[in-house]
């Protein structure tokens, strides 16, 4: 079994003459105890091309210390990362593999650098004794395990407790400054290990910069592609870990990219592109259980607490529980089963093979601004064109599939606006701004069709079990009317949207 520790540190160049300052005197700190020397073997293993370090991960196992075992760190911000422990083993456990699996895919990770540290440990604390942080002087002795060199270096170590204020750490680094300690200019051990050893990748770790001329739109549209298949990447571990949003952000980056290879058609060749795109749509369905289960489940919970206490009739709460939870549960597993296929992996080398060496057509040469400007206003008619449609109709069943679609043709279009971004500037960021307003209410719209047919099932299993369906269609009533007055709103937001400088100022 993994868990996982937030590790908030900062490091230091020493020697082995540099001597600490007081550090009582640092805000907060009322006194310093010796902790002893522990001594620490950490063996690292990476690809052979090093992906895991090209992409600031560290998976290592470790002996020595109270925290012996395998460590996997993501990194989060400068100075913060997510450290996930599993228990020591003799070969990597599988609930760390899982969460390499996108970035190593087939490939074997094997022992590249091997770490001997002395560790003079201090526990700082304050004036009732609460662990602050804990100060390491950490003597290393690195070996390269690939390449036979060797290198030697004492560092400090600072690493803050858990739930104290960062302060602490600015406070000390002020004295251990005052000192003529400096900032290590290594962000970890292993980074400076790899360097200092002379380990280097058996193969580029990166795939080729975008082909084409700065200013074409190829080389803008296949920046934005690497963005989204970088995200993919990234996110998958994420949703492993079940972090907050995580399964959000995965399907947003395959509908971005989905989105891109429609929209920007004449630039990359869709006898490529779209079978690389139904990938895409499946992924993105496998996870949208989850996704859409837990925006439904968020949805329901709001509606009930909205209600006054002498309207909730019945084991309404517990029935929902009892449905939120199992739904969950099965979402969870098949977003899981979906991340552990071949057909997966076989998506993530699609993508890599497709940025490795990009199907251009003609238009990929072109002026970046003209091509995209032009891809844009397209979507923005497509748009234009299913809000048109469904607005003529009367408000019922067929309507509400029809917004469904303008739903869809409003995401594309404002992807497609956040993708040209960065070559039309703000014409582009203002179009989607506009466009993504539209977005939201059709998603509004949607979510309570979509609720109200969850309702009604629950009206059923609640007649069905002897209980009142009163509070069930109350709820669906006001789903009814949180649909209505969307729909009503429609015309004013899309108006917005569909001035005509909008799309006119993206070439301008």
């Amino acid at each position: 079994m993994a868990d996982t520790k937030r590790e908030i540190e900062r490091k230091y160049e020493a020697t082995s003459r540099t001597g600490l300052p007081d550090l009582t005197r640092a805000a907060g700190v009322a006194s310093v105890t010796d902790e002893g020397v522990t001594e620490l073997d950490a063996v690292y293993y990476d690809t052979a091309d090093l992906r895991l370090a090209a992409d600031a991960l560290t998976l290592r196992r470790r002996t020595g210390g109270a925290d012996a075992g395998w460590h996997l760190k993501f990194p989060v911000a400068s100075g913060i990362r997510d450290e996930i422990r599993a228990p020591l083993s003799d070969t990597l456990p599988r609930s760390l593999a899982g969460l390499l699996r996108s970035r190593v895919r087939d490939a074997e990770v094997v022992p590249v650098v091997r770490l001997r540290s002395s560790r003079d440990v201090r526990h700082l604390r304050d004036g009732d004794g609460t662990l602050l942080a804990e100060l390491s002087v950490d003597t290393v002795h690195a070996e390269g395990l690939t390449s036979g060199g060797e290198a030697a270096w004492t560092e400090i170590e600072v690493e803050l407790a858990d739930d104290t204020d960062p302060a602490v750490l600015d406070a000390v680094e002020k004295r251990l400054r005052k000192a003529g300690i400096r900032p290590s200019d290594s962000p970890s051990k292993l980074s400076r290990a790899l360097a200092e050893t002379g380990v280097e990748p058996a193969a580029p770790a990166a795939t080729p910069e975008p082909p084409g001329a700065p200013g074409t739109a190829g080389a803008a549209v296949l920046a934005y592609v690497r963005e989204q298949v970088e995200a993919i990447v990234a996110y998958d571990p994420a949703v492993r870990r079940d972090l907050p949003d995580a399964v959000h952000q995965l399907r947003v980056a395959c509908r971005r990219l989905r989105s891109a290879f429609k929209t920007y058609r004449k630039v990359l060749d869709r006898e490529v592109t779209d079978p690389i795109g139904e990938e895409l749509k499946w992924l993105a369905g496998e996870l949208g259980v989850a996704r859409d289960q837990e925006v439904l489940d968020e949805r329901l919970r709001a509606r009930l607490d909205e209600l006054p206490r002498t309207l909730v009739l019945g084991p309404v709460k517990a029935r929902l529980r009892r449905r939120d939870a199992a739904h969950a549960r099965a979402a969870r597993r098949q977003a899981l089963a979906a991340l552990d296929s071949a057909r997966h992996l076989a998506l993530l080398g699609a993508l890599d093979a497709l940025l490795a060496h990009p199907p251009l057509r003609k238009d990929a040469a072109g002026d970046a601004r003209t091509v995209l400007a032009r891809a844009v206003r397209k979507d923005h008619q497509r748009l234009a064109g299913r809000i048109g449609h469904a607005l003529s109709l009367e408000p019922q069943h067929e309507r509400d599939l029809a917004l469904h679609e303008a739903r869809k043709a409003a995401k594309r279009a404002r992807y497609a606006a956040e993708a040209a971004r960065p070559t039309l500037g703000k014409p582009a960021k203002r179009l989607a701004k506009r466009v993504k307003a539209v977005q939201s209410l059709l998603g509004e719209h949607q979510d309570a069709v979509v609720a109200r047919g969850a309702l009604r099932e629950l009206a059923i299993m609640a007649h069905g079990a002897g209980e009142t369906a009163f509070t069930w269609g109350l709820l669906y009533g006001r789903e009814e009317a949180a649909a209505a007055a969307a729909e009503r709103k429609l015309p004013e937001v899309w108006a917005r949207a569909a001035a005509p400088e909008l799309t006119a100022s993206l070439t301008h």
